[in-house]
Formats: structure tokens, C-alpha cells, sequence
């Protein structure tokens, strides 16, 4: 019992850890930088690790319980899906169309369009932020009753990272149920562990998406310039990551040509 809890404790870890993956903070940094707040990007991160969770939960049990077996280009083409995304990503934010729609469907957004405060500027602590209170209260009051955060993010920004979130899985859900397959016997602890991972990488990317968002929410009304700079630094990012995962994976593993060779990793 004490070593399957030990197991378990590093199945948290491991799922922090599997947060930090390069092409997971990758495509958060891109939404990230165009939600301002701490609060607000740490459940954003919470978002993208629900998706995240329940594609590997799905995938992961089908293959546990089913003995299911993926073959090389099933598995290339689940991991393409996260470069295509990611070019995506890159593209909507360099040419400015991620952005218009964070200001169409965001109702925080429309707030401070009505205030008269631009969206790149939105200082906290100042008195942009009472004007911006002020017009929420005669611009947006909401219909009904749901937490703060979830309705100042908007229907948008709650289901992209999640979207994001359950793309990310599809890479990742064969590689963490095989590593589980070979360490734990019995199926249904297997999939309870699952679960167990799942949570450490909620837990990891609401981390990792607070941590991206203190800097920017600081010099949010201080430094306007170099907020807009990381955001198209971030879409620089992702695009060029994108294209490179692109090439790893079609070129090199051999996704478009004849013989495959995939490595769940």
C-alpha cells in the first residue's frame, strides 16, 4: 500500500512536471498575454489542464482497459495536431486576429472598450481600473449569477483553453498510458492514476500561467510598449516551435512518407 502511494505521489509530480513540456507553455504563453491578471490566467491554466486531463483520462483508459494498440501514423498524426495548433496560435496573434476576438466575445473587453481605456492598457491599482469598474457595472451586468472570473472570461476564453488543453492530450495519451501500463498491473489503479496525473498537471500549468501573467499584470499600465512586444514575441514563438515540430514530425519521424517511425514520448 505504501509503495502504490508513493506511486501515486509521483504521478502528481510527473504531472506538474509534464506541464512544463515546451509546447505546452508554449500555447498558454499565447493566450496568456492577451488575458491580463493573475487570478484570471491561473484559471486559464486550470481550463487548459481540465482539457488536457480528460483526453488523457479517455485515450489513456481506452488503451488500459482495451489493450488498444496505436499504430505509428495514428500516433504522428495526434502529435502533428499540436504543431498544427500551435502555427495557428502563431498566426491569429501576429496578425492581430486573436485580439479581435478577445475584444468580440470577451465581456471584460467590451468594459473597457465602453470606458474609453484601450485593451493594451489596462492598469491595475490605477484609476483606469475605477472607470473600468464603474462602466462594467452599467455595460455588462450579467443575467445570471456564475462566478466572477468565469464570467469576465467570457464563453471564449474558457473554451479555448480547454480546446487547447484536450489538443494537447491527443500528443500525450498514449506515452503516459504505456509508462503506466508497465508500472501498474492492475487496470483499474491504472486508471486511477490517470486521475492522480491529471491533477498534478492542473495543478503545474495554473502555476506556470500565474507565474506568466505576474509580469505582465505589474506593467500592465506602466509599460504598454512591452506588454505588446511579448505578445508578439509569443506569437513569434508559437509559430516558430510550430513549424518546427511540423518538420520533427513529418520529416524526420516520417509521418508523410511511406514507413512511420513513431516513439510515444
Amino acid at each position: 500500500m505504501l509503495s502504490f502511494l508513493a506511486i501515486l505521489i509521483l504521478g502528481f509530480f510527473l504531472g506538474m512536471r509534464h506541464a512544463t513540456d515546451p509546447d505546452h507553455v508554449v500555447a498558454v504563453t499565447t493566450i496568456v498575454t492577451k488575458q491580463p491578471g493573475v487570478a484570471k490566467a491561473g484559471l486559464i491554466g486550470v481550463l487548459w489542464g481540465l482539457g488536457h486531463t480528460f483526453t488523457i483520462f479517455v485515450v489513456g483508459t481506452t488503451i488500459i482497459l482495451f489493450q488498444v494498440t496505436i499504430p505509428a501514423r495514428v500516433g504522428l498524426s495526434m502529435e502533428f495536431t499540436v504543431a498544427a495548433m500551435l502555427i495557428l496560435l502563431g498566426v491569429l496573434n501576429l496578425t492581430g486576429a486573436l485580439r479581435w476576438l478577445q475584444e468580440k466575445f470577451t465581456p471584460t473587453s467590451r468594459v473597457f472598450i465602453a470606458a474609453g481605456i484601450p485593451i493594451d492598457a489596462e492598469p491595475f491599482g490605477t484609476q483606469s481600473c475605477d472607470a473600468a469598474s464603474q462602466a462594467q457595472t452599467e455595460v455588462a451586468k450579467p443575467k445570471f449569477r456564475v462566478p466572477r472570473l468565469l464570467r469576465d472570461l467570457g464563453f471564449y476564453n474558457v473554451l479555448r483553453p480547454l480546446v487547447i488543453g484536450l489538443v494537447h492530450g491527443l500528443a500525450g495519451s498514449a506515452a503516459v498510458a504505456l509508462l503506466v501500463m508497465t508500472t501498474i498491473r492492475d487496470p483499474w489503479w491504472a486508471v486511477a492514476y490517470l486521475l492522480v496525473f491529471g491533477s498534478g498537471t492542473i495543478a503545474g500549468m495554473m502555476l506556470i500561467t500565474g507565474l506568466i501573467a505576474a509580469p505582465l499584470a505589474f506593467t500592465a499600465g506602466r509599460f504598454s510598449g512591452w506588454n505588446r512586444g511579448m505578445a508578439v514575441a509569443s506569437g513569434l514563438l508559437s509559430l516558430g516551435f510550430g513549424l518546427f515540430l511540423s518538420y520533427q514530425i513529418g520529416v524526420v519521424d516520417g509521418l508523410f512518407s511511406i514507413h512511420p517511425r513513431w516513439i510515444p514520448r
